[in-house]
């Protein structure tokens, strides 16, 4: 999942390393590429998906492939939302029938992914038309990272004011002033890497994101003192008090509410196991100050995915656990016109299943907005 050389470090290097330099990153990254080229499995079948380095790799000449009658999202590069300490690029889907102040919701695709195949087969376009909202997808590059994976593993990325952390803060900031949405319902969600790194946000940003879905990602911090292959799988066990204190040790100063996290995971998931569901869980449920017990279990979707609901003071569903039957590591899809169907599997490791961006849309609160 993760790349150990990122082909960058951001305080003394430009973004673009010299081309020697960055032939050698490229040679030290091989051995990593070997050991994630094992987790390969064929993506059409029930085994959980292959990925290199926490994303997603597409099949030849399928990377950005569109079914018939399905249309590619459009997009709009940013060129300039402010700082950019983590060399991201930002673009932004805007529904034609935005309203004012309208809420924000900000994805982080997997690894070889890009923003244009993340929006294509997603669901979220249809999702932020359906309901009204602006969303944002931020982009890394192979400048960055060899396979494309945000660094969520990398203490100058995943920390509160450095690197791709505080990249993608800013496009939340951006959105916020250049088109006028509501800072208080800004939200972040993402697959596998890009799942991992909405941990991240969350554990940095609490200021900034009042929820966010993590997609087949994991704990924030776990690898603080662990390798990210071992935090992937077999997964890390800590007590709920000790995860959610990696996430109180990012902001120290911080005494306002935490953001409400829904996390999706595939049950036959063998690239990052289904026990990092069970720790975001702990995490999570700690920070809120409740028990690891659901208060409510009942299945949705044509699938019966089973959804876990732990509800906070206030009465809202404050950690929300979907664990989807049947697939393993990708992103729930459900092509179709229906009220609860979206996405599409044009492209690897969207999974025909059920539509996660829908009932993530719902979690946040857009359905309806």
């Amino acid at each position: 999942m993760p790349n150990f050389h990122s082909g960058r470090d951001r305080a003394s290097r430009p973004t673009r390393l010299p081309l020697r330099r960055r032939a050698v990153r490229r040679l030290l990254a091989v051995p990593a590429l070997v050991l994630c080229g094992v987790l390969a499995a064929p993506a059409a079948s029930a085994a959980p998906a292959p990925m290199t380095q926490g994303g997603p790799t597409p099949a030849a000449g399928t990377a950005g492939a569109h079914p018939a009658g399905h249309r590619a999202a459009e997009l709009t590069k940013v060129p300039d939302f402010g700082a950019n300490p983590g060399a991201l690029s930002m673009y932004v889907h805007r529904p034609a029938n935005l309203p004012a102040n309208p809420p924000v919701v900000v994805a982080l695709h997997g690894c070889t992914q890009n923003a244009q195949v993340y929006a294509d087969n997603s669901g979220l376009p249809e999702l932020a038309e359906r309901e009204g909202f602006l969303l944002v997808l931020a982009e890394t590059s192979t400048a960055n990272n060899l396979t494309k994976c945000f660094n969520w593993f990398q203490a100058t990325d995943n920390r509160r004011g450095q690197g791709e952390a505080a990249s993608i803060r800013q496009m939340a900031a951006h959105a916020v002033s250049a088109y006028g949405a509501d800072s208080s319902r800004v939200f972040v969600t993402g697959l596998s890497a890009g799942g991992a790194m909405t941990s991240v946000m969350l554990g940095a940003y609490p200021d900034v994101f009042s929820a966010g879905a993590v997609v087949a990602g994991l704990p924030y911090e776990c690898t603080k003192d662990n390798s990210p292959y071992l935090c992937m799988n077999p997964g890390v066990d800590l007590s709920p008090e000790q995860w959610a204190e990696r996430v109180r040790a990012a902001n120290p100063s911080w005494n306002g509410p935490w953001p409400r996290v829904a996390i999706w995971h595939g049950e036959k998931d063998t690239t990052v196991a289904p026990r990092n569901a069970d720790e975001l869980r702990d995490q999570w449920t700690a920070l809120h100050g409740l028990s690891q017990t659901p208060d409510r279990v009942g299945s949705i979707g044509p699938n019966s995915t089973r959804q876990e609901e732990y509800v906070g003071t206030d009465g809202k569903v404050a950690v929300e656990v979907d664990r989807v039957p049947g697939i393993g590591h990708g992103t729930p899809v459900d092509p179709g016109t229906g009220a609860e169907q979206c996405g599409s599997t044009g492209a690897p490791y969207f999974l025909a299943s059920i539509c996660s961006s829908h009932w993530i849309a719902k979690f946040f609160g857009l359905s309806g907005s």
